[in-house]
């Protein structure tokens, strides 16, 4: 462990300190490590919806990504190149991540449900020259290739496709390589990933990160899993390994203490499903955002399913009372909520070990994270204020910069602060409660997402003339889309036009940024330079619930 076990939080944070080295490699940490220590033991069991495994040791995985890199190096992979990952949880997908590392070059995690808009943007800002999928998302890749001069090459698997617009065929170009393979010897410094995140305006940021950010993850992943790791624990989480929960709070960090993990991603999640999952392969260790959680309680006798959790960590949304309540009665566990950004992640903790953990509140500070409540202008505020989290910079967990776009990175510093955009009140204890953000990003189902890209796209539609995108409370998803539209001349709306709007948002982001709920309306709030009043149409949406609810 990195941290020190004590009886106290106190003494946790007293103990540790960093021990950043200036040479480091996440691919050699996370894979060839374990492979020298542990050659035998499973690293990844990878489960099929039929009922079928395959267990790939750790001296697997190294040997498989070994092979890989070379594949990847024959083909003009460099280090400081771009590669995509457009994959779900699979041995693909985590190999693709420790070959691009030992290779020196940055991975990006792209989410499967990303329609040909989305992946397009990515791959093109990014500057991606190799992209890593299946067959079954190769119809959005071909539908944009064209606007991608950069993408120079596509390993593809499933049905096998070779030789056409540099595409090859993953396994069979795997099978031709060597398992001999040395790793880079990269600064711990030096970029590894990059994942976009959601902002209130245009389009999705890069956030590029340095290998330390291993380093940076481990003191609040430690905390939220009960100083993980113990004898006997495998973790699993139904959180995709494109986004910075699933790959590092999951999957990189317990590999970097040799944990076994299982790969399982449903089309849908189905939280029944999810419980014979967890029984199934003895999965002691998981993260769930509530909303996950939320629909599994709506499932009878949960003890019934017999399964053996040890830690149940949470974030991604708040986390109420009755949710806390329900584990303890479901489980005999107390979940552990935890705090984090894309940008910087993991900053606070709950450890129920060596601390209370008070319903509403997201932890306190992680070990060797400075976390506080600051003013507009970076004062530190007084406990019982609200104010903007702000994280104080430098730090192991922080982002290099966003990816062509430094302004906008060193825009977000105020005072040495790192300000997260959430609007959050300390107490005389150090715990954190969430307010709200201070920006318009929607929370909805455990994803953060922002307005201007559903907006973006919605102008895009022919009938579309203005859109303006908010969350509006939900009680199972934190937050519902909802979208206000202004027609075109011409258009009337009725539910045909919502229907396919609601398509063609879904096609060309993502299933969890469709809206929901759609309003036309023949005007907008703008403020006095022509931007939505976003807050005013949320307001006005609060008021109409609140209004519906009273007696």
């Amino acid at each position: 462990m990195v941290l020190t076990k004590a009886s106290t939080y106190e003494e946790v944070c007293r103990l540790h300190q960093w021990k950043l080295p200036a040479r480091f490699n996440m691919g050699v940490d996370v894979c060839d490590k374990n492979a020298a220590a542990t050659p035998e033991k499973p690293g990844l069991i990878v489960a099929d919806a039929d009922g079928g495994e395959i267990v790939y040791s750790f001296l697997a995985l190294k040997r498989l990504s070994d092979r890989l890199a070379n594949v990847l190096g024959a083909h003009g992979l460099k280090p400081g190149d771009r590669m995509g990952i457009f994959l779900s949880q699979s041995i693909e997908a985590a190999i693709g991540h420790i070959a691009a590392w030992k290779l020196g070059a940055i991975s990006i995690p792209l989410f499967t449900l990303f329609g040909q808009d989305a992946l397009g943007f990515r791959l093109k800002d990014s500057g991606a020259r190799v992209l890593i999928t299946d067959t079954e998302q190769l119809h959005k890749l071909e539908a944009i290739r064209a606007e991608l001069p950069a993408l120079e090459t596509v390993l593809v698997f499933g049905a096998g496709k070779d030789g056409a617009h540099g595409m090859i065929d993953f396994w069979t170009a795997m099978d031709k390589a060597s398992d001999a393979f040395t790793a880079i010897d990269s600064a711990a410094e030096d970029p590894a990933f990059i994942c976009y995140t959601s902002g209130t305006t245009g389009n999705p940021k890069g956030a590029l990160h340095a290998h330390r950010t291993m380093f940076g993850h481990l003191t609040g992943m430690e905390m939220f899993h009960d100083f993980l790791p113990q004898p006997g624990d495998l973790m699993w989480t139904p959180a995709d390994w494109a986004w910075i929960g699933g790959l590092m709070n999951c999957l990189m960090c317990s590999w970097h203490h040799g944990v076994t993990n299982l790969a399982y991603r449903a089309r849908k999640y189905d939280p029944e499903a999810a419980l014979r999952l967890m029984a199934r392969f003895g999965v002691r260790n998981t993260f769930m955002p509530p909303t996950a959680l939320n629909l599994m309680r709506q499932v009878a006798d949960i003890p019934s399913y017999r399964t053996n959790l040890r830690t149940v960590a949470v974030a991604g949304e708040p986390m109420g009372v009755d949710l806390l309540d329900w584990g303890r009665k479901s489980f005999g566990l107390t979940f552990n909520e935890f705090y984090g950004q894309t940008e910087c992640n993991l900053v606070l903790a709950n450890c129920q070990e060596i601390m209370a953990v008070k319903p509403g509140h997201m932890g306190r500070a992680a070990p060797g994270h400075r976390v506080e409540v600051i003013d507009a202008d970076g004062n530190v505020l007084e406990p019982g204020q609200e104010g903007e989290i702000g994280v104080l910079a430098p730090d192991p967990v922080m982002l290099l910069q966003y990816w062509n776009n430094k302004e906008a990175s060193d825009a977000k510093i105020t005072n040495g602060w790192w300000r997260m955009g959430d609007a959050a009140v300390k107490d005389e204890d150090g715990y954190f409660r969430f307010v709200g953000r201070a920006d318009d990003v929607i929370t909805t189902a455990g994803y953060r997402v922002g307005p201007g890209e559903i907006e973006d796209c919605l102008i895009k539609h022919p009938a579309v003339s203005l859109a303006a995108a908010i969350g509006v409370p939900d009680p199972v998803r934190t937050e519902s889309i909802k979208v206000f539209i202004k027609l075109m001349p011409g258009h009337n709306g009725g539910p045909d036009l919502e229907d396919d709007i609601r398509r063609f948002v879904k096609t060309r982001l993502s299933p969890h940024e469709y809206p929901r709920m759609i309003e036309f309306v023949s005007d907008l709030p703008l403020t006095a330079t022509g931007k939505i009043k976003r807050k005013d149409l949320r307001d006005a949406e609060i008021a109409k619930q609140a209004a519906s609810a009273t007696p």
